[in-house]
């Protein structure tokens, strides 16, 4: 089974060539972290937060995340959590088999750690119609590619996004990876606020990234609720949170925070994105 691209030639490049210029404008541009990384090997990383939107708008938001990933060291499986925008699958869905194509190469499903992890949440079913058209995993894996083919991963989309969801999630992947034994990166997929004045967005979102900084996934949950925040993947961030901190991490650190305003000059509605590093 093989996944075509989505939206290939839409979010991003389709020309392999173009898209890898693409992405080295992403990593070089002022928005971004000003540099092409280096693979490194420390392995501190447990998890990221990075936008999905088109690469001229997030981009170079999203490169501050890669570039941290490459400096630290790849793992040999990365889980992507994302929203479901397409309303396709269950509730909860994965794929257990297969590839994913992109214009630079496929990209294989680690079945081994997807099968175990269904097994560990009931939650989670293997629901291949709930990625067939959703964009927010498929923009995360040219970036990875362009560093290091090497690497397998699991694509995880969440129509429920509650925090009971979002704790079995992060309990299932800490659990899968440690039976396991595999070194694994969460990746959360998400934008934050949607179509409102810079400076509204800036204000409300600051609020929920205090929150995120102190690795409080009930405080972030509740932020978004009070504030109707209209962050598509704060289910996708709370179940990286929890994994995160049960694989050890103890630091939250966020890269950038940018919106769609910063690229195009026109605040007056805006979507917010961030990049953001779970140590």
């Amino acid at each position: 089974m093989i996944r075509k691209p989505a939206v290939a030639g839409v979010f991003y490049e389709i020309d392999p060539d173009s898209l890898r210029k693409q992405i080295e404008w992403c990593f070089q541009h002022h928005l971004g972290p000003g540099s092409i990384p280096q693979i490194g090997d420390k392995r501190n990383i447990k998890g990221v937060i990075a936008p999905h939107a088109g690469y001229i708008y997030s981009g170079p938001v999203a490169a501050h995340s890669y570039y941290e990933i490459a400096e630290d060291g790849f793992p040999e499986t990365f889980i992507i959590l994302c929203p479901n925008h397409t309303g396709m699958g269950s509730g909860i869905s994965t794929m257990n088999q297969g590839s994913w194509e992109t214009p630079l190469g496929l990209v294989d499903i680690d079945s081994e750690f997807a099968d175990l992890m269904v097994e560990n949440a009931g939650i989670i079913d293997v629901n291949p119609a709930a990625h067939i058209k959703e964009h927010s995993a498929e923009v995360q894996l040219p970036f990875l590619q362009y560093l290091n083919p090497d690497f397998q991963f699991v694509p995880v989309t969440m129509w429920m996004q509650d925090l009971e969801t979002a704790i079995e999630i992060g309990d299932s992947i800490q659990k899968t990876a440690s039976k396991l034994g595999r070194d694994v990166v969460v990746i959360a997929s998400t934008d934050f606020t949607h179509y409102q004045p810079q400076n509204i967005a800036e204000a409300q979102d600051m609020q929920v990234i205090d929150a995120i900084k102190a690795m409080d996934e009930k405080l972030m949950m509740n932020r978004v609720k009070q504030l109707n925040v209209s962050m598509c993947g704060y289910g996708p961030v709370a179940a990286t949170m929890v994994a995160t901190k049960k694989m050890g991490a103890t630091n939250c650190e966020v890269k950038k925070y940018a919106t769609s305003g910063d690229t195009t000059g026109d605040k007056s509605s805006v979507v917010a994105y961030a990049s953001a590093v779970f140590r």
